[in-house]
């Protein structure tokens, strides 16, 4: 009889590093009931408390990002990076895995680079359609890219790309809009619109949804906005009095299966997760790029979607002028909305995590 397998995850920091990162181990988990995961994060991050959550034993590094600007913090970064890496060696030496996964976010890095010196079986999960730093960097030293994106050969060795899509937690498909409406409080004969701005919320669309909150109601809109943690008690004050027309604010939506299934639009940022998101619930979408990441990965996301009609995109700094009126006309247009749902669903990969947990079972085959 074999040995059961052992595998380390590494990396997260936001909800759209964390998801997948929980879908691939599901996986794994379902294949090999038996198998021994162990997540690596770092602390401080939101990985810490969501990965336990979901039922997983997670060990954190004391890893940070670069800032913009120069700071205390950036003097400390090769330090930092320094231990990172040699704490990620001991932890592997002392688990012994089978493989490594990293998924981006800051604690992918170090253990990634620790394994592939041991000449681990290493994978990558690229979630965007533009590659990160340090995915590109440790490209050539990992043994496969999974990538959610084409033409992702740009940024890695071709013969280690493979197209599989993007994990996407399962339970997000699937939900019944007659119990959507239901659960959430809702009239079913008015339009819903879902804004949400990621695990983290988004000041953009608090700001612009929030100043709509008189134009939505007026309109017989229903509204299911999710602020995130910071906004969430400001929000909730501004949503009261529209309470009875069903506009409703949440500092975040567990049940996002009867939230897609509840909206007929969705306003989001343009994250790798929300995209997949998106296109496997074949939602009609008004797409917000967050322009405070590294690449402006969003707005390449986004324009993915774009430019194959599958989805309107309102950039950040026009989003406080046209984001409603936009939000508004398609509301009241069904037959756009048809053709980008239509068109969304043309681009979902709702095998994905199956075909990534495929990729990683081979590596440790080789």
């Amino acid at each position: 009889m074999s040995n059961p397998l052992r595998i380390i995850i590494s990396g997260g920091g936001t909800g759209g590093h964390i998801f997948p990162a929980v879908a691939i181990a599901n996986e794994l988990r379902r294949r090999h009931p038996d198998a021994a995961i162990l997540f690596v994060g770092a602390n401080g991050r939101m990985e810490m408390t969501r990965v336990p959550e979901a039922g997983y034993d997670i060990v954190g590094l004391d890893i940070s990002g670069l800032q913009r600007r120069l700071t205390p913090q950036n003097l400390l970064f090769p330090l930092k990076v320094f231990r990172s890496v040699r704490r990620a060696g001991r932890l592997i030496e002392d688990f012994l895995p089978d493989a490594v996964v990293g998924v981006g976010g800051y604690a992918s890095a170090p253990v990634l680079l620790a394994a592939a010196s041991r000449a681990i079986p290493s994978l990558i999960q690229e979630q965007n359609s533009y590659a990160g730093l340090v995915n590109k960097l440790l490209g050539r030293r990992v043994g496969r890219i999974c990538v959610a994106y084409e033409g992702m050969e740009k940024f890695f060795p071709v013969d280690k790309v493979v197209f599989t899509g993007n994990p996407v937690r399962a339970e997000i498909v699937g939900g019944n809009r007659a119990e959507a409406l239901a659960f959430f409080g809702l009239d079913p004969a008015k339009k819903t619109l879902l804004v949400v701005g990621g695990s983290l919320g988004a000041r953009t669309l608090n700001l612009a949804t929030a100043a709509a909150l008189p134009r939505l109601q007026a309109a017989g809109v229903q509204l299911l906005w999710q602020t995130g943690k910071l906004y969430y008690p400001e929000a909730k004050q501004q949503a009261l009095p529209y309470g009875a027309d069903g506009l409703y604010a949440h500092e975040f939506i567990r049940r996002m299966d009867l939230a897609y299934a509840a909206a007929d639009v969705v306003v989001s940022r343009a994250g790798a997760l929300s995209v997949s998101e998106l296109t496997l619930t074949g939602k009609a979408s008004i797409l917000v790029p967050s322009p405070n990441v590294a690449e402006d990965h969003q707005t390449k996301n986004a324009l993915a979607l774009v430019g194959k009609g599958a989805a309107v995109l309102i950039t950040d700094d026009h989003a406080a002028e046209r984001l409603y009126d936009e939000a508004l006309r398609l509301l009241a247009d069904e037959s756009r909305q048809q053709q980008l749902q239509a068109r969304v669903r043309e681009l979902a990969r709702p095998d994905a995590t199956t075909a990534i947990v495929d990729e990683l079972l081979k590596l440790i085959k080789k």
